[in-house]
């Protein structure tokens, strides 16, 4: 089952449903209270959000603090608000708060997510808060640090695992201190928590569920609480821990009246509605949606939502997840951009669909919104052509001595980036490697003999044949350069490994007694690379050169005349491209440049001949 394919949008037609007691009418005063710093009481009363002993609707957008330059945090949050809404959900990504087991950073950049819900409350907006352990989201692993795969036995999101569980406690126990205090009661604007997320697309265990309730207790939060799913798998899986407010993932209004069999008393509402989706590398075009009538809807019909999302931003480095099928066929690594089709764009402008919404709430809340703020600037830059300055293969590190092909998260301790195979082989015409997670070119004697990749050859058992170049008896040289996506995170696959991870064979033997090296993309071998001796031969190159802008502002870099690879300007990766698209333009955000030249790498899986460098102003390329 792909990402969400459960989930169907639809369009009522009449609203007949609203008015007839199965959700509290909205009203104007029910949209006054705004987090003034002084103590409020958010609580779940009969089938309703109470606010001060109020009924309360909830109209939220969620953004991803992570998937946006901390600089534009503060456009961000008042675009939100300047569309009517007054509540921004937002997930928090443990993976990229504990690098390494027990390493914390929490601050600084985008990872602050407590100075972000500061600033929502500045701009008085209340906040939902997402903060897994496990959150999907199209993120790397769906949030879990990929370190727990250094574990071969480890099993995620189960109560069962103890190394699991002693890592989630460390985890909340990490960031309860900083949530404590932004709560509603404690005169901040975090109304409420999420438990996990979409459990019952997965598992049906509600103890693992209130197990993680019993840990945000333990370090001093008592909730409220809540967990949203889509309602095909919760009917199901039945993993609904009693007295949490129900979030039904792409719910229309008769669904959400179907809810309050698993939910009795507690809130029933729209925990994600989608006016758009996300896209993934090969599909044809972008992906978009139509949320009008569905948002009309449901307000009319008096149930709080949260448009998932209202911005998405950006995954910048390594950070975009994949989806698969159950068993792990289909593999599908979302694009580096998570635009997403939003009502707020990947630049923080408004969408056609913004203004469309923006009236629907307007009309249903009888509130007029605030202005839109003024647009961040925007850059350009001459066409430029870069050159290429470093060669893979010539700054490769100490390799390790490997029996047979294992996870670079087990060899290595790596998360993602490249991992080098090398070995001398006899004569043979027939190359056939299994599990190759995800992109592997296959080398003879330092020439591309074939590329084996998990988007272009989905099924999960196929071995993928590489026909080796002709030659006479003797021995060869073979390296096999296995390059990743981010790691699954959605369905059962979740904690798949990386790298090389299945055996390879030579016309039906199998290969033993490897080489293998270690090519973090985040490592310190980037810093110190040895520039080229000779004119390049092969893929694999380093390419350098500079982009001049008079004034910093948003720009893409049209990434059209490339192959595969990765992009940094000014040392910040900004994550991957991919000839065969949809993507092809790279989001560079204003505050990550500088007035004058700034610097631009990139590292091409399969060119050795630099292509060109242009600005764009906008994602998808414009009409002619």
């Amino acid at each position: 089952m792909r990402r969400r394919d459960f989930l169907v949008v639809s369009v009522l037609a009449p609203l007949a449903f609203a008015g007839r007691g199965w959700a509290a009418s909205p009203s104007p005063a029910a949209l006054l209270p705004i987090p003034d710093g002084k103590p409020h009481a958010f609580a779940f009363g009969h089938r309703q959000f109470l606010l001060d002993g109020h009924a309360f609707s909830i109209h939220s957008g969620e953004m991803h603090p992570a998937r946006i330059p901390r600089e534009h945090w503060w456009h961000r949050i008042r675009m939100a608000k300047a569309m009517g809404l007054n509540t921004v959900a937002l997930y928090v990504m443990w993976n990229q708060l504990e690098p390494e087991p027990g390493v914390f950073h929490l601050d600084g950049d985008n990872r602050d997510f407590a100075a972000f819900i500061r600033l929502c409350q500045e701009e008085g907006m209340w906040v939902y808060l997402r903060p897994g352990p496990y959150v999907c989201g199209e993120w790397t692993l769906g949030g879990l640090p990929a370190w727990l795969l250094r574990d071969p036995d480890v099993r995620l999101r189960t109560r069962d695992d103890p190394v699991y569980m002693a890592a989630v406690r460390r985890y909340i126990a990490a960031i309860a201190p900083r949530v404590r205090p932004l709560l509603a009661k404690n005169g901040g604007p975090v109304l409420m928590i999420q438990v996990e997320n979409e459990y019952s697309m997965q598992g049906d265990d509600v103890a693992y569920l209130k197990a993680i309730e019993d840990i945000w207790r333990e370090n001093g939060i008592e909730g409220p609480f809540s967990v949203s799913d889509g309602w095909k798998d919760l009917l199901r899986r039945r993993a609904y821990p009693p007295g949490s407010a129900l979030g039904l993932d792409g719910a229309d209004v008769p669904t959400l009246v179907q809810g309050r069999a698993f939910a009795h008393e507690a809130p029933v509402w729209v925990g994600e509605g989608y006016p758009g989706w996300l896209t993934h590398w090969g599909e044809p075009v972008f992906a978009e949606r139509d949320y009008v009538e569905t948002l009309r809807s449901v307000m009319k019909a008096g149930y709080s939502f949260n448009l998932y999302v209202v911005h998405g931003g950006t995954n910048f480095g390594l950070t975009a997840g994949s989806n698969a099928e159950d068993d792990g066929s289909q593999f599908q690594p979302v694009i580096t951009s998570y635009d997403y089709g939003a009502p707020i764009d990947e630049t923080g402008q408004p969408t056609a669909q913004y203004q469309k919404l923006r009236d629907v709430i307007t009309s249903v809340t009888g509130r007029k919104p605030p202005e839109l703020p003024a647009s961040p600037p925007r850059a350009s830059f001459a066409e430029t052509s870069l050159e290429p300055f470093a060669s893979l293969w010539d700054n490769l590190p100490t390799p390790v001595q490997v029996p047979h092909p294992v996870s670079n998260e087990i060899l290595f301790g790596q998360d993602q980036g490249l991992v080098l195979w090398r070995k001398t082989i006899p004569a043979g015409t027939s190359l056939t490697i299994e599990a190759a997670r995800d992109y592997a070119i296959a080398y003879v004697d330092g020439h591309e003999a074939g590329v084996v990749s998990r988007v272009e050859h989905p099924s999960v058992s196929s071995k993928t044949r590489v026909s080796l170049p002709d030659a006479s008896a003797g021995e060869r040289r073979l390296d096999v350069l296995v390059d990743t996506f981010g790691h699954i995170n959605f369905g059962p696959r979740v904690g798949d490994h990386k790298g090389l991870t299945g055996p390879v064979s030579l016309d039906g033997r199998p290969l033993e007694d490897f080489e293998a090296l270690a090519l973090p993309l985040d490592g310190e071998w980037l810093s110190h690379l040895q520039p080229l001796a000779d004119k390049p031969m092969r893929g694999g190159v380093f390419f350098r050169g500079s982009i001049h802008v008079d004034v910093p502002g948003d720009v893409y870099l049209d990434m059209s005349d490339w192959d595969k690879g990765y992009l940094w300007v000014n040392g910040r990766l900004l994550g991957r491209y991919w000839h065969i698209g949809p993507q092809q333009r790279l989001y560079c955000p204003g505050p990550w440049l500088r007035a004058g030249d700034n610097e631009v790498r990139v590292l091409d899986l399969h060119r050795h001949v630099a292509g060109r460098l242009r600005a764009a102003a906008h994602l998808h390329r414009e009409k002619a």
